[in-house]
């Protein structure tokens, strides 16, 4: 049986698919992001799962695409975790780009990311090449749910934010001072942290406040990366993937149609596509 596997560093999603047609089985895990997780952290979360635990002796081959997967080093820590917790398996693990690339297509393209953080880059069928290097949330990730968090948390506490909003912003987190620092400095995971801050944008998206948060972030993301394979989007499609990217397409749109771009697919969760084609390659 096959396990697939894509990670953020929030969440991670696994469906294991079986040959026989069945109905696969889906667990949600805690976001396994090796380049932030320690070896003994990456390994709590599995073992914490009593579902992984119980099909850990069934699965034969491991798929993991994740953040932090993007070096060799971090590949080969994932894959000696992942082998020696389930045994009969072969592990295999590559970044969560190539995740999106599979969940959009097997054609050269520009493939986005937009969830807690994000990336871009340009698949040429074959190989993935990147022009500028995922720096994180400290430095990048434009567009993602960190750096809309990172915007609300400033916009509040500079009081830039509208009264209404901000009354309701506080209410709705219970934002303490202490609480905020202690999350930003001192949590494992400061960009799940701020990524957690991103949903209030799309609950209060009718507000023109959080409609210019959003094309803000957009237009920096365009800007930033998308523009650095522009000569190459004269011949190729982009495509997007993540949850913020699939709420905020309309200014994922708005922003490149203003500079003549045309958006290709917009994929919630990439892995629901990969394994819709998992079971047409399995059917054949």
């Amino acid at each position: 049986m096959v396990l697939i596997a894509d990670s953020g560093s929030t969440k991670c999603d696994w469906i294991l698919c079986s040959d026989d047609h069945t109905k696969p089985v889906r667990i949600k895990t805690k976001g396994l992001n090796p380049a932030i997780l320690t070896k003994k952290q990456f390994q709590k979360i599995i073992s914490n799962s009593a579902e992984l635990d119980h099909i850990k002796h069934v699965v034969t081959d491991v798929k993991f695409f994740g953040a932090g997967c993007g070096t060799k080093r971090n590949q080969k820590k994932v894959n000696a975790i992942l082998s020696d917790f389930f045994p009969n398996a072969i592990a295999y693990s590559n970044e969560d780009t190539m995740a999106a690339i599979m969940a959009t297509t097997k054609e050269p393209a520009v493939v986005c990311i937009l969830g807690t953080g994000s990336n871009c880059c340009y698949f040429d069928g074959k190989n993935i090449h990147m022009k500028a290097p995922s720096m994180g949330y400290l430095l990048m990730d434009e567009g993602s749910g960190n750096y809309f968090g990172k915007a609300l948390l400033r916009a509040y506490y500079y009081e830039t934010m509208p009264s209404d909003l901000r009354q309701t912003f506080s209410v709705d987190y219970k934002l303490k001072e202490k609480d905020v620092i202690k999350g930003l400095y001192k949590s494992a995971r400061p960009n799940k942290y701020l990524a957690a801050f991103a949903p209030f944008l799309f609950k209060h998206e009718s507000h023109p406040f959080i409609q210019n948060i959003l094309k803000k972030g957009m237009d920096a993301f365009v800007e930033n990366h998308v523009l650095r394979y522009r000569e190459t989007l004269k011949q190729v499609p982009i495509h997007f993937v993540g949850s913020i990217a699939f709420y905020a397409q309309d200014y994922i749109k708005e922003a490149l149609r203003a500079r003549g771009i045309e958006v290709g697919v917009i994929v919630k969760s990439p892995i629901e596509n990969i394994i819709e084609k998992h079971a047409k390659a399995s059917s054949i």
